[in-house]
């Protein structure tokens, strides 16, 4: 509990990432890219390289706690444009109908004076 205290309290002053995580298990793979880690049955893949800190020689089976960052590499917006052009040329329905009523009720004057 003291050493996980240390940790935290070591990453924070480092500056670390908002966004830190954690995941502890069995290990079900490892290699020099990546270590997988069995969660309650869902498996976890992080990717890992030279500047991984940490027991070098972690096997198939050990139980081990990773701390991990999660950050975006890329972000594309699926939201479709608003066409503000579309918006100025095309009047509201309601505003047609009453434009539409306006027009009759002119026709129907009309008609009655002659």
């Amino acid at each position: 509990m003291l050493k996980r205290s240390i940790a935290v309290v070591a990453a924070m002053m480092l500056g670390t990432a908002a966004y830190a995580y954690q995941v502890t298990g069995p290990v079900l793979e490892v290699t020099d890219s990546k270590i997988v880690v069995d969660k309650a049955g869902e498996r976890h893949e992080i990717a890992r390289d030279k500047s991984t800190k940490g027991d070098k020689n972690i096997k198939k089976g050990d139980k081990v706690t990773v701390q991990y960052n999660m950050t975006a590499t890329e972000i594309e917006n699926k939201t479709p444009a608003k066409k503000a052009d579309a918006k100025k040329e095309a009047p509201k329905k309601e505003e047609a109908k009453k434009d539409d009523k306006k027009d009759d009720k002119k026709d129907d004057k009309a008609a009655a004076k002659k």
